[in-house]
This record gives structure tokens, sequence and C-alpha cells, in this order.
């Protein structure tokens, strides 16, 4: 890994990234950006959303202020040429892409009854499709990057028949990202690029979870998503050929760093909301 004279851990690499606009994603940029990354996101928020902060060009100001170099490319990452554009100008931009981020996500829990197939359908494109996409997009230019990583935030893999059964549609969708992530850590180690999996191990104060996990007493018990976005630096700074092929919780790769105090992060530590609380790790 490149490293310059302060000390930045991801100095000259390149982050691209699926959403962005906001929450773990915009953390996760603002992160990278302090330790020297130039960061590309790619998100369809091009304009301000009463229901939600922050747009694709807010988090690009924002990652620029942190001292990062940021491009902010308005797009779909469901659209073959859409992303294939996006990965171009990141390319055209900064040289190359050293680190391909899958954030974007959408989130539905309804049961399978109530469930419109148009959300069914959403979560598994974005999820699943935009995964595929962008990934396979950034990965010629991930084979010539420094310290390659692929990076998708999705959850250890958990077959109890108690947890499929609570939301099977944004269960398989989310699986599904973890499943393409831990194949391409088989099928791309000779190359040398890393992929793994990053999940919370409590539900975090993000927008999402404000309005459809809980509101206000659900973002009470959540942690900052300075968690993730922590975690996530230490996983992209591991050897890319040494350090592959996982599912992890921000908690217990935090642990590895020799962080034992979280209260920093916000949230009273209650497990009682999480989704994946009891995912194997």
């Amino acid at each position: 890994m490149s490293e310059n004279s302060t000390g930045q851990r991801l100095a000259g690499r390149t982050l691209m990234m699926s959403g962005g606009s906001r929450g773990i994603g915009l953390a996760i940029g603002l992160a990278a950006a302090r330790e020297g990354a130039n960061v590309v996101l790619l998100a369809k928020t091009d304009v301000p959303d009463p229901r939600l902060p922050g747009t694709v060009h807010t988090a690009a100001a924002e990652i620029e202020e942190a001292g990062g170099q940021a491009l902010a490319v308005v797009g779909d990452v469901r659209d073959e040429a859409s992303v294939e554009a996006a990965v171009a100008q990141a390319v055209e931009r900064f040289g190359g892409i050293d680190i391909c981020l899958n954030n974007a996500s959408a989130i539905a829990l309804d049961s399978t009854e109530q469930l419109p197939v148009k959300r069914f359908d959403l979560m598994t494109q974005i999820q699943l499709r935009g995964t595929y996409l962008l990934t396979r997009a950034c990965l010629p230019h991930l084979r010539a990057g420094t310290n390659p990583h692929i990076l998708s935030l999705s959850p250890p893999l958990n077959m109890d028949p108690a947890w499929l059964g609570k939301h099977p549609a944004y269960m398989l969708a989310k699986y599904g990202m973890s499943l393409l992530t831990l194949g391409w850590a088989g099928e791309y180690a000779d190359a040398g690029i890393a992929a793994n999996c990053l999940w919370p191990e409590t539900l975090i104060a993000t927008a999402a979870v404000q309005n459809l996990l809980g509101g206000d007493a659900a973002i009470e018990k959540a942690r900052s998503p300075q968690i993730v976005a922590d975690a996530a630096i230490e996983v992209l700074t591991r050897p890319s050929r040494e350090y592959t092929g996982q599912t992890l919780l921000d908690v217990d790769v935090l642990r590895a760093a020799g962080v034992s105090d979280f209260a920093a992060y916000g949230g009273t530590g209650d497990l009682e909301y999480d989704i994946f609380v009891d995912a194997p790790r």
C-alpha cells in the first residue's frame, strides 16, 4: 500500500463507490479522503429530496473539504452503460481504480405477501445486478491497481431458518452481494485482488433507519456511521493478497486493530433491533 509523508494510508489510491450521498457510504468516503484517497461516487441523487439529506454533489464537496479529491457522477448502478461511463470517468480523472466499494442498497422488510413485486425487483436489481455491474467494470483496472480491494457492505451468511424467515426478499438481495463477493475472492485470488464483506454489528444511525426501521427509538440505540467507516479503512489498508474472502463485522475488525471501547460511536450497544445480530463471525 502507498503512504505519503503525512502517514495517509490511502494516499494516491482511487475508490469507486456506488451510492455514497449520505449515511454509511458518505462516512466511508470522508474517512478515505482523510487518508488521502480520491473518491468517485456513482449515485442517482442529483437534487435534494425533502425526506433524505444530501446529494451526490454535496457528498463530493464534503469529501474534498475532508482533504480528498472527489468526482460526483450522476447515474444508475443498475444500468450497464451508466456504470461503464462512470468507471471511464473515474479512470480519465484519476488514472485508475484501486478500490471498488459496493455500497448502494435498497431495503424493504415487508412480508412476502405484502411486499410489492416492484420493491422485490428494486432490491435485487440494486444489490445483485448493481454490485455485479460495478465490480465487473472495475476489475480490469483493479488488476493494475495498488493493493486492490473489492469491499461489499453485506452481511455474514446465516442459513438459520429463523433469520431467513424474517425478511426473505431482503436477505436474498443482501446475501447475494455476499455470495458474489466471496466468489470474486476465489476467482481473483491469483490476481491479488482482495474481496471482502463488511457489516455493522448494530443498527447504524442513517436516514434509512430513521425512516424505515424504528424512527427515533432505533436512532437512539444506533451507532454512528463512523464505526463502519473506520472498520472499512482497516480492511482496505490490509495486504490484498493476504486479507480476502471474509465476511466481517465492524466491531471484530476494530478489535483486531486494537480498539476495545466503542462508546465514542454512540448508541446503547443494544442489539435488539439488528437484523443479522446472530450471524456467525
